[in-house]
């Protein structure tokens, strides 16, 4: 292993192979850039490749989980022996993932490529950055080169998960805000006459500015329905595509109301007033445990200062008083 390391830091300490390796790096950073313009631009301007491509995303939306399977056929090939460490086996994992993508609007046809493609190179580039890095750290043993290299691996492993599911979990927070403003204009726009297409149009319009997330979720709703899809379909895909229980719930009482003919904006009247009660119940349960959240900062950080402050005098005083006896 030292060896390696002298061997390694030898050649890239030299003047000559430092301005070959950057010279490297800058024709390859420059021709990868040429190749993705070049690619962007053939794709744009070839109308069979569109044509293609909405044949292949028809097919993969009839078939979700062999079109996911098809998806990761290539991966293990690329990632050799990595691959069984970064690929989960089962495909409850894989919709596990597929899902969080979903929350955290990674929508693309190949997203979950992407993200298993991303673990496998921080999974080697990681150790080869650390690698690098402790050649400016002489004190630095092998052994603890080997345990920051094996912690890099980790990193590059589970980084990208920790990452997705604060990113589908923040975008699921945003959609959570705006949903009660979305509903009551909904409920608005329904019951001055608008259809509920209409309706949703004007209300994606609305929180534009404030929840640029919930708008985009229901222009795609709209955008859904005018290609062809069925409303109960396009409404199901929004619940799925938000993963929050509102929305679902909400989702639910439409279909309904659409299957069996009933008035939309009584049953957007009434579900208004169960999520009204709802939140209101949520947030008397937050209150409630405020009392016992609120013990372990009181006695750890507010009651030391106050004895402290309250106390500490007094004790100063009966410590000089037995010194003088």
């Amino acid at each position: 292993m030292e060896t390696i390391t002298t061997t390694v830091t030898t050649w890239v300490s030299s003047p000559d192979n430092q301005q070959l390796i950057f010279l490297l790096m800058v024709g390859a950073s420059i021709a990868i850039f040429a190749m993705g313009i070049s690619a962007v631009f053939v794709g744009n301007s070839n109308p069979v490749k569109k044509r293609m491509g909405v044949e292949l995303k028809s097919r993969q939306e009839e078939d979700a989980s062999e079109g996911t399977r098809r998806r990761l056929v290539d991966i293990p090939s690329l990632m050799g022996p990595v691959a069984q460490w970064l690929i989960p086996s089962s495909d409850i994992e894989l919709n596990e993932t597929t899902k969080k993508l979903t929350y955290a609007n990674f929508r693309a046809p190949n997203s979950l490529e992407t993200f298993y493609g991303i673990k496998a190179a921080l999974a080697i580039a990681l150790p080869a950055v650390t690698f690098f890095v402790l050649r400016w750290f002489p004190d630095v043993t092998t052994q603890q080169a080997i345990v920051a290299a094996i912690a890099a691996v980790g990193l590059g492993i589970f980084g990208p998960n920790v990452a997705l599911e604060k990113i589908a979990a923040r975008r699921i927070k945003a959609l959570r805000d705006g949903f009660p403003d979305a509903l009551d204009l909904l409920v608005v726009c329904v019951e001055s006459g608008l259809g509920l297409a209409a309706a949703i149009q004007r209300v994606s319009v609305e929180v534009g500015v404030s929840h640029p997330e919930l708008a985009m979720e229901l222009s795609l709703v709209n955008a859904e329905t005018r290609a062809g899809v069925d409303r109960a379909k396009a409404l199901r895909n929004l619940a799925d595509r938000s993963g929050l229980d509102d929305i679902r719930g909400l989702v639910s009482m439409l279909i309904q109301a659409m299957r069996f003919g009933s008035s939309i904006a009584e049953t957007l009247r009434v579900y208004s007033e169960e999520f009204r009660d709802r939140r209101m119940q949520k947030a008397e349960e937050e209150a409630a445990k405020i009392s016992t959240k609120l013990i372990f900062p009181l006695v750890f950080c507010l009651f030391p200062s106050f004895f402290t402050v309250a106390i500490g005098p007094a004790v100063i005083r009966f410590i000089d008083v037995f010194r003088q006896m």
